[in-house]
């Protein structure tokens, strides 16, 4: 597991149940790090803590407490309940200087006798990557004074199948959207199946949807932190690009709920869609007004 991702994520321990990490800049989004690579650190520090290879990653529920920075973190873990099928692990991240962070519960366990089925659709008609218009191509004339963050020109690739991009003049489509996302590069594990903590980073981009809704005529500059983020990890994903189909469900009260279903469609794109991962968040809004 050498990739930049495993390296990026590594976490060091440094005593009972305390890790420490160092998150690099190139995760903002304006102005902090993504949510789901903070996550990830956590579940990282997890897995070590946990020491049992046996039990893979299941579910994961992160509440967002207080904000997390780049740099210097510390990840402080809590083994709940070990089990010989299935264990129950808690840890925070957090700033150094700081007394709160990201608190995140998971469930790790082996496979278990029972059903299979998918009872989820995915997106119907989708063109492969290559015929999709990349987020890193050079943005129009009337975009300009428009910087893309490095979260999407240096770490993640996304290719749009269903959605606008800001600049765009649209009218309100439904809350949805649908694109390609892949790794700059692609963390491998060694029996070559994708790394499940970029799945969690991958689930964690689901505001787009509410875009989607506003149409452009919705001028006013809006973010979207997130106040929690549940991803259940259902398969393995063997390719390096993956479908991501994001809807937001509700908004009211300053608070939106969104769902974000990622599928493994094969190294092309054509294969019969997997599901791999299933996400859903609570986010508010906030205006630079």
């Amino acid at each position: 597991m050498g990739s930049r991702f495993a390296e990026e994520t590594a976490v060091r321990r440094v005593g009972e149940g305390r890790y420490q990490a160092t998150l690099s800049e190139v995760w903002n989004l304006r102005p902090l790090p993504q949510g789901g690579i903070v996550t990830a650190l956590g579940l990282r520090a997890m897995a070590e803590e946990l020491g049992d290879p046996s039990q893979r990653l299941r579910t994961l529920h992160t509440t967002f407490v207080a904000q997390v920075a780049h740099g210097p973190l510390t990840i402080d873990v809590e083994v709940l309940r070990k089990g010989r099928s299935m264990s129950h692990v808690r840890a925070e991240v957090r700033n150094d200087d700081a007394e709160r962070g990201h608190t995140t519960t998971a469930v790790f366990g082996v496979p278990r006798r029972g059903f299979s089925f998918t009872d989820l659709e995915p997106p119907g008609s989708i063109p492969p990557p290559e015929q999709c218009p990349s987020w890193r191509g050079s943005p129009p004339p009337e975009a300009a004074g428009f910087e893309p963050m490095r979260f999407w020109t240096e770490r993640v690739e996304g290719r749009t199948v269903v959605g606008h991009a800001p600049w765009d003049d649209y009218e309100p489509q439904p809350a949805e959207s649908v694109h390609w996302y892949r790794m700059e590069e692609a963390p491998l594990l060694d029996d070559g199946a994708l790394d499940p903590l970029a799945l969690v980073v991958l689930v964690d981009t689901m505001p787009g949807a509410v875009g989607e809704r506003l149409g452009s005529r919705q001028r006013r500059q809006w973010f979207a932190p997130s106040v929690d983020l549940t991803v259940h990890l259902l398969d393995e994903c063997r390719s390096p690009w993956v479908l991501a189909h994001n809807r937001a469900r509700y908004a009211g009260d300053g608070y939106a709920s969104a769902d974000m279903a990622l599928w493994d469609c094969g190294p092309e794109g054509a294969d019969r869609p997997r599901l791999v991962a299933y996400g859903t968040q609570l986010f508010f809004f906030t205006f630079l007004d």
